[in-house]
């Protein structure tokens, strides 16, 4: 519901006391003993009390000459009018019942030169179909699903010997980094907003591919979701970039209630961190997020002690934190498949990943800024390649 005047707040006076009183609202989830974010829309003491007072007391208007003046939106977008938008060619037909596979449709851009994104936004067509979007860009060289049409709605096909899983997995199992997170929604996500100076890489003659998690409610329904870019007005100092420590060998035995997974990556370079977001399902319980510098010092980044699918956060440091070159970035989630989950799928499964909110992810994101003049490649090391090879090694040795 709308609560942008007093007439359309006051109906909920009552519920919006609870709610502010229980701190559900504003919704935040980060352990507050760890850090102090810029972005932590949590309340103040006096705030509350203020609300939970003018709740109690008959919920008065107050005076109208006292109030702000009233906030502009631009129809449709929370970044403000954009520069440039992108939308499916197409509607896309869901049906009223069913699984629908992660679906992908690539949006050519056709620009003849780079450009730099200040703000992007993804705008579901249909909120009732769609589950939630990310928007890729890909890189005039990359073969990541060059075997499928473009601006026709396709669902990839497993990799030879692999298990039935989505592109995106198989993006994170291969460590991609030319196909660069553009922009994502999901409900409680807001748009990718930089700070001045920041800006993500747009290169000229890139796609932008939309990956899309279609659920059905009972009805058909119709999608023609769109993406909106605000650009930079000049050369950025840095560069943003979305990084993660994951992984996609997740297993979570049937009853589990409190399954612990680790996951970790190790920068190359120096680079500032931005954002820090874990992402799990249903059975996500908990997350922390550390760096573990060259020193060997150990530094909680966040932790998020009681994790909730249904708002997919952004945290943001509140002061500049520099991650100097060999520091190892640590993702531990939890997860509760048992039965005393009120939102667990199945109890009895054992769980793996998967694209559908009843199977798995394990994902530290983490946004990091650096040098525009950075080649990609001395982000990470790629840790994976070298345990295979230690265990390789040791095979041989016995």
């Amino acid at each position: 519901m709308p609560l942008v005047t007093y007439s359309e707040a006051r109906p909920f006076a009552k519920a919006i006391r609870e709610a502010v009183l229980l701190k559900k609202m504003p919704p935040w989830f980060a352990d507050r003993s760890v850090g102090k974010f810029h972005n932590d829309p949590s309340l103040a003491a006096t705030e509350i009390e203020t609300i939970r007072t003018w709740a109690d007391t008959g919920a008065a208007e107050g005076d109208a000459k006292d109030a702000p003046p009233q906030r502009q939106f631009v129809e449709g977008w929370g970044i403000g009018e954009p520069d440039a938008v992108f939308e499916m060619p197409a509607e896309y037909e869901v049906p009223e019942s069913g699984t629908i596979e992660y679906t992908y449709v690539i949006m050519p851009t056709n620009f003849s030169e780079d450009r730099w994104v200040q703000m992007a936004e993804v705008r579901p067509g249909n909120r009732r179909v769609v589950h939630h979007i990310v928007a890729f860009l890909r890189e005039p060289g990359s073969k990541w699903l060059r075997e499928y049409p473009v601006g026709e709605p396709f669902v990839p096909k497993p990799r030879p010997g692999k298990q039935k899983r989505s592109s995106d997995g198989d993006r994170l199992e291969e460590g991609s980094l030319n196909d660069e997170w553009l922009a994502g929604y999901a409900p409680g996500m807001p748009a990718d907003t930089f700070r001045p100076g920041e800006a993500r890489l747009f290169k000229k003659g890139s796609d932008i591919v939309f990956s899309l998690h279609y659920t059905t409610n009972g009805q058909r329904g119709k999608d023609r979701s769109k993406l909106g870019v605000v650009f930079a007005k000049e050369p950025p100092a840095k560069r943003i970039y979305t990084l993660a420590a994951s992984t996609n060998k997740l297993v979570i035995p049937p009853g589990a209630a409190n399954h612990k997974i680790d996951a970790e990556a190790k920068l190359k370079s120096d680079v500032e961190l931005v954002y820090l977001q874990p992402h799990m399902h249903l059975r996500g319980k908990a997350a922390e997020m550390r760096a573990v510098y060259p020193s060997g010092e150990k530094e909680v980044l966040l932790r998020v002690p009681k994790y909730d699918f249904n708002w997919q956060i952004n945290y943001r440091p509140g002061t500049a934190k520099l991650l100097p070159k060999g520091t190892r970035i640590q993702t531990t989630c939890y997860y509760d498949n048992s039965a005393n989950n009120p939102f667990n799928p199945d109890p009895k499964a054992e769980v793996r990943w998967g694209d559908q909110s009843w199977e798995e992810m394990m994902i530290g994101f983490f946004i990091v800024a650096f040098d525009p003049k950075l080649d990609l490649k001395d982000l990470l090391e790629d840790t994976e390649k070298k345990d295979n090879k230690k265990k390789q090694v040791a095979e041989v040795r016995r």
